[in-house]
C-alpha cells in the first residue's frame, strides 16, 4: 500500500513539471508574476514556472504591429472640419512596462493618436493640411513616440491614409483643379502656336539666307567667267601680235593695213575722210607693196 502511495506522490510531481514547463515562441515574451507581484519576463526558450505559485500574468509579441485608427473629425486653422485617419506603426520593446504601464494600452494609443493629430491640424489651415502630409506624420510620429516610452511602446511610423474635406470643399477643389487642367491647356496650345510661328521664321529666314548665298555665289561665278573671258581674248590678241612679229611683219605691213583700211572706209558711205598726218610716207609704203606684190 505505501508503495501505491509513493507512486502516486511521483506521478503527481512529474505532472505538476510538466504542465508547468513552457515554451516561449521567437518574437515573443511571457511577463510571469509570482505570489501576485512581477518577477520576470521571460524571452524565446524553455522556462517551468513554479506550480500554484507562479503564473503568466501576459503574453506579449515583439512583432511591428500596424493599426488603422477610423477617421476623426479635425478642425484647420481656418474653421474647415474634416476628416481624417491614420495608420499607426509600433512595436513593443518593453514588455513589462506594456504589461503594467497603461490600461488597454491599443486604446490608449488611439486616443493619444486623435488629440496630437487635432493639435497638429488646428495649427495648419486648409490648403498646408491638403499638403503637408510629411510634416504632419513627422510630428505625430516624435510626440506619439515620447508620450508611448513609459508604456514600453517605441512608435516606428505614423501615416495620415486620408484626408476627407466636406462636400462643398471638395467641390470647389474639383473647379479649381478643372480650371486649372483648362489654364495649362490654353497654355499649351499658346506654346505650340508661338513655337510653329518661330519655326516657320526661322525656315523663312533660312530660305532667304540660302537665297542670298546662292545669288552671291551665281554674281562671283558669273563675274569669274567674265574675267576668264577677257583674259581669252587678251590673251588671244597677245598671241596674234606675237605671230605677226614672228612671221616679219614690220612697220610697212602695218601701214599697209592702215591704207588697206582708208581704202575700205572710202569706199562706203562716209561724208568725212580722216588722211593719216604723215602722207610724206605713202611713197614708201607703195613701193613697198609693189615690191611685195612682185614676190
Amino acid at each position: 500500500m505505501m508503495i501505491y502511495v509513493i507512486i502516486a506522490i511521483i506521478v503527481l510531481f512529474l505532472v505538476l513539471i510538466i504542465t508547468n514547463i513552457r515554451i516561449v515562441p521567437q518574437s515573443n515574451a511571457y511577463v510571469l508574476e509570482r505570489l501576485g507581484a512581477y518577477h520576470s519576463t521571460w524571452n524565446v526558450g524553455l522556462h517551468v514556472k513554479m506550480p500554484l505559485i507562479d503564473r503568466i500574468a501576459k503574453k506579449v509579441s515583439l512583432k511591428e504591429k500596424v493599426f488603422d485608427f477610423p477617421p476623426q473629425p479635425v478642425i484647420t486653422k481656418d474653421n474647415v472640419t474634416m476628416m481624417i485617419d491614420t495608420v499607426v506603426y509600433f512595436q513593443i520593446t518593453d514588455p513589462k512596462l506594456y504589461t503594467y504601464g497603461v490600461e488597454k494600452p491599443i486604446s490608449a494609443l488611439e486616443n493619444l493618436s486623435a488629440t496630437t493629430l487635432r493639435n497638429i491640424i488646428g495649427e495648419l489651415e486648409l490648403d498646408e493640411s491638403l499638403t503637408s502630409r510629411d510634416v504632419i506624420n513627422t510630428k505625430m510620429r516624435a510626440i506619439l513616440d515620447e508620450a508611448t516610452d513609459p508604456w514600453g511602446i517605441k512608435v516606428n511610423r505614423v501615416e495620415v491614409k486620408n484626408i476627407e474635406p466636406p462636400q462643398a470643399i471638395r467641390e470647389a477643389m474639383e473647379k479649381q483643379m478643372k480650371a486649372e487642367r483648362e489654364r495649362r491647356e490654353q497654355i499649351l496650345i499658346a506654346e505650340g502656336h508661338k513655337q510653329s510661328a518661330i519655326l516657320e521664321a526661322e525656315g523663312e529666314k533660312q530660305a532667304m539666307i540660302l537665297q542670298a548665298e546662292a545669288q552671291k555665289e551665281s554674281a562671283i561665278q558669273k563675274a569669274k567667267g567674265e574675267a576668264e573671258a577677257i583674259r581669252e581674248v587678251q590673251q588671244a590678241k597677245a598671241e596674234g601680235l606675237k605671230m605677226l612679229k614672228e612671221a616679219g611683219m614690220d612697220s610697212a605691213v602695218l601701214k599697209l593695213r592702215s591704207l588697206e583700211a582708208f581704202e575700205k572706209a572710202a569706199n562706203g558711205q562716209a561724208t568725212k575722210i580722216i588722211v593719216p598726218s604723215d602722207l610724206q610716207n605713202l611713197a614708201g609704203v607703195v613701193t613697198s607693196i609693189s615690191e611685195i606684190a612682185k614676190k
